[in-house]
């Protein structure tokens, strides 16, 4: 189909919680929205592969209960699309699989405007995937009936047939019925279901908050009140359910369960929430800093007009890259104005950035530090111009130790600003954070600059514990007056993860931690 006639409305399931389950076809319908209206248990990370421009609803805003909000989503789709708007209405899990998809797909089609669905992973599917339940199973069952808990109150005759039901051959998946379970329960086994059929409520499925009960179905309702299981949770009934006991996979990852904070800028810290995620965490985000782009650029524009007087480039960060680059561009140069200067990198991911820009850097220490670069650096620049850039604030050892061997102009190519405008206490609220990751002295200054009673005596306890990225963030750490619990041993976003892992599992990690 022609860009031009595609359609406005695209109506997108985002899946059943875990981000790395959005298809490729919702990634390119949010490319080019124009406003999201999005469900309140959708990722909010989903909302970053939107352009900075579209606007984001969340339904939820819009009114308290949810049949009052069902005129305005509507109403905003569709003024959206009449004013040539690309909306995209993404909701959780599968959009005509209880999402009430359908029904909005009938106000689109009523009022003339063309739209696509586009099908998400269901509860039903990442339920049981991420629990060890297959729905199928050659030995067990060849069919799955999905059903629903919660039917309208004004129906005189419940579309769900409970009787056949308790007969269905096969695996019984039941969405929000969690309120009504004991009822549930009990007639099913009243029409004949075995009350020692295997069943398991799922709460928070494919994310790291899930949490599984597994019983025989009579016991499941007292199973679930007693583990105070609570929405959104998801009901499997049947013979598959006892295979999870071989099968579940996910709750074996190494930081499954456990809540991290990350604190890096949010255009920085998309991987390692992947990763984060992928080992069975559940991610918190809190940036401390903020990358900006500099009020004043005339330092640095008097520096590129001067390339040819210089023999060494430096960069102290993968933002560093970025905003020098950028500013070449601005001023009408590219590449080309480096001549022959020769480029330095503090550690792999500023390196990784030179070469997305096609550049090699001749110089990156063994460790990723500014103790370790000077020690590279010392021999190679003595008696020659050396242009640093770097971050409008951190520490001037580069320049003053250089400085000695070298003739040495620093020059600020971006700013970072504080950017905490939530304290620690919200977000404990929705329950303990075990891990704070720390990648920046700076980030760590920022972050715990203004903390609070609370969490100060939960990081003295060990309730709470600190990650840091390198001896620098630890000093930066230990100078507040707080404990640090691990430290990488290579300084990057990989090390802080391999030092979250061990931690987790009580292992030794860099002298720090238990054994």
């Amino acid at each position: 189909m022609h860009a031009l006639t595609e359609p406005l409305v695209a109506l997108v399931g985002a899946g059943p919680g875990n981000p790395g389950l959005l298809t490729v076809r919702a990634v390119e319908c949010l490319a080019r929205a124009d406003l999201v209206l999005y469900d309140y248990l959708v990722p909010v990370q989903l909302l970053d592969y939107a352009p900075e421009h579209a606007k984001r609803v969340c339904v939820n805003e819009l009114a308290d209960c949810h049949p009052e909000r069902i005129p305005h989503v509507n109403g905003l789709m569709v003024d959206a699309a009449r004013r040539g708007l690309r909306v995209v209405r993404l909701k959780g899990g599968d959009p005509l699989l209880f999402g009430r998809g359908g029904e909005e797909a009938e106000v689109l089609h009523a009022a003339g405007i063309a739209f696509e669905v586009v099908p998400g992973v269901t509860a039903a599917l990442g339920a049981a995937a991420y629990t060890g339940i297959p729905l199928t199973h050659r030995l067990h069952s060849s069919a799955v009936a999905i059903v629903t808990g919660h039917e309208k109150s004004d129906k005189s005759q419940p579309n769900v047939n409970w009787a056949a039901l308790a007969q269905f051959p096969g695996t019984i998946v039941i969405y929000m019925g969690l309120a009504r379970l004991p009822w549930i329960a009990q007639t099913l086994i009243d029409h004949g279901l075995n009350p020692e059929t295997p069943a398991a409520a799922i709460h928070a499925a494919t994310t790291g908050r899930q949490r599984t009960i597994s019983t025989p179905l009579q016991e499941l309702p007292a199973a679930v009140a007693k583990a105070e299981i609570k929405a959104p949770a998801l009901i499997i009934i049947g013979p598959v359910v006892a295979l999870r006991s071989e099968l579940a996979w996910f709750e074996e990852r190494p930081l499954f369960g456990k809540r991290v904070l990350v604190t890096r800028p949010r255009h920085q810290s998309a991987d390692l929430v992947r990763q984060l995620e992928n080992l069975g965490a559940s991610v918190v985000m809190l940036p401390a800093v903020e990358v900006r782009a500099l009020s004043d650029w005339s330092a640095v524009d008097r520096a590129i007009g001067q390339l040819h007087t210089y023999q060494w480039l430096v960069f102290t960060s993968a933002n560093g890259v970025h905003a020098f680059v950028g500013r070449l561009r601005h001023l009408g140069r590219d590449l080309r104005a480096l001549g022959s200067l020769r480029l330095a990198a503090i550690g792999p991911a500023t390196a990784k950035t030179l070469r997305e820009y096609y550049l090699e850097p001749d110089v990156i220490p063994d460790d990723y530090c500014s103790e370790s670069l000077i020690a590279a650096l010392r021999d190679r620049v003595r008696g020659l111009r050396i242009l640093l850039a770097r971050a409008d604030r951190g520490r001037d050892l580069l320049r003053d130790e250089l400085s000695a061997v070298a003739e040495v102009e620093q020059v600020a190519v971006y700013s970072q600003v504080d950017a905490v405008t939530q304290a620690f206490s919200e977000f404990l609220r929705d329950g303990p954070i075990d891990f704070v990751t720390l990648t920046s002295s700076n980030i760590a200054r920022s972050l715990f600059r203004n903390l609070e009673d609370e969490t100060r005596s939960l990081i003295q306890s060990g309730a709470m514990r600190l990650v840091t990225i390198s001896p620098v963030t630890s000093a930066a750490v230990v100078e507040m007056g707080l404990p640090v619990a691990a430290e990488a041993t290579a300084y990057t976003v990989d090390g802080v993860l391999a030092a979250l892992i061990a931690l987790a599992q009580g292992k030794m990690a860099n002298g720090f931690g238990k054994s």
